[in-house]
């Protein structure tokens, strides 16, 4: 969960890592090699970026709930 500006920053310079890495081994790698390496990139900056949307779409005085993201429904 990120909670401020710098952790979100901190995020998407991450994801362009990541991001970059991949475009580095999808040419340098095997194919078969590509195939079980992208996946764990993958998962993971689609987590990121899951991370990222949730705190940019949260007003600045909107609180957070800490370990419930908002996407869920509470009974």
């Amino acid at each position: 969960m990120i909670l401020n500006d710098k952790e979100l920053k901190a995020s998407q310079q991450r994801i362009a890592y990541f991001q970059n890495l991949l475009l580095q081994l999808r040419v340098k790698a095997t194919p078969e090699e590509f195939s079980l390496i992208s996946t764990g990139y993958r998962t993971e900056i689609l987590k990121m970026q899951d991370e990222v949307l949730e705190y940019l779409t949260r007003h600045a005085d909107e609180p957070i709930q800490a370990g419930v993201p908002s996407t869920e429904v509470s009974a």
